[in-house]
């Protein structure tokens, strides 16, 4: 017990004025002579305030660069290593002489604007269109082939040319048997109601829905966009299925309000 107390009375105890002292040897741990290892006395150490700054990239200008940015001219069709490819459309029987009408107002547009190479192969009765050097973008060859094939399907060539400067616009063709088995003298009149007297109820629903519809025998064909091109399908499956042109009109009344109403 006598032991337990000499130790307790002679182990030192840090006091205040002993961590006023600055520290030997910098900051760290202090080890006092004659202590033991358990008696480490640590001192807070300070550290500088951390400064944030917010820097604006507006301010630092293009001269700081220690370059400016690389400009590089857009590349060739040659450069680009693309190949010469050749789109065929076929000329049927009936739309010859138009075709040879229409000619140089077909190929102005394709060959002036689309540096394309167009000619008329008379052995295998077809167009052929192919891409050159000067052509700036491939995908004017597949415009040129839909431009051309709207023209062989029976469209004007002043209609078939928005195929060129729009992107939206498709063509889709269907027959009158897809929707209703007709034969003789029915399937005359089925296409006779679409058509109209002179043509009236096609072009009403030309105007109203604003495509273009070519009718050739039981086969019919609509240029437009995607949802015009619906509104003119359902008015004609309307009347092939036998409603009356009055209540297809009235329809068709409704829905040019409509599109007004967008626009």
């Amino acid at each position: 017990m006598d032991a337990i107390v000499r130790k307790a009375i002679e182990t030192p105890v840090p006091m205040d004025d002993d961590l006023d002292k600055p520290p030997e040897g910098g900051y760290g741990p202090i080890r006092r002579k004659g202590e033991a290892s358990d008696g480490i006395v640590f001192q807070p150490a300070e550290v500088e305030d951390v400064v944030i700054e917010a820097v604006d990239e507006k301010e630092e200008g293009d001269g700081d660069m220690p370059y400016s940015k690389p400009q590089f001219p857009a590349l060739t069709p040659k450069q680009q290593g693309v190949k010469k490819q050749m789109r065929r459309v076929p000329v049927p029987p009936h739309r010859m002489t138009p075709l040879k009408a229409a000619w140089v107002q077909l190929i102005d547009p394709i060959v002036e604007h689309m540096k394309l190479q167009v000619r008329m192969n008379t052995k295998r009765r077809a167009v052929e269109i192919r891409n050159s050097e000067h052509t700036p973008d491939i995908g004017y060859l597949q415009k040129a082939a839909d431009y051309m094939k709207a023209f062989m399907l029976g469209f004007d060539q002043a209609d078939a040319v928005a195929l060129l400067r729009l992107d939206d616009l498709f063509i889709q063709s269907f027959e009158v048997k897809d929707v209703k088995r007709l034969q003789g003298d029915h399937l005359s009149r089925c296409i006779g109601r679409i058509a109209g007297k002179d043509g009236k109820t096609k072009y009403a629903i030309e105007n109203a829905t604003r495509t273009r519809i070519s009718l050739c025998e039981d086969k019919i064909h609509i240029l437009g966009s995607f949802a015009n091109i619906r509104l003119a399908r359902d008015s004609i499956c309307n009347l092939i299925l036998g409603s009356a042109p009055g209540k297809v009109y009235t329809k068709l009344r409704t829905v040019s309000k409509r599109l007004q109403e967008r626009i």
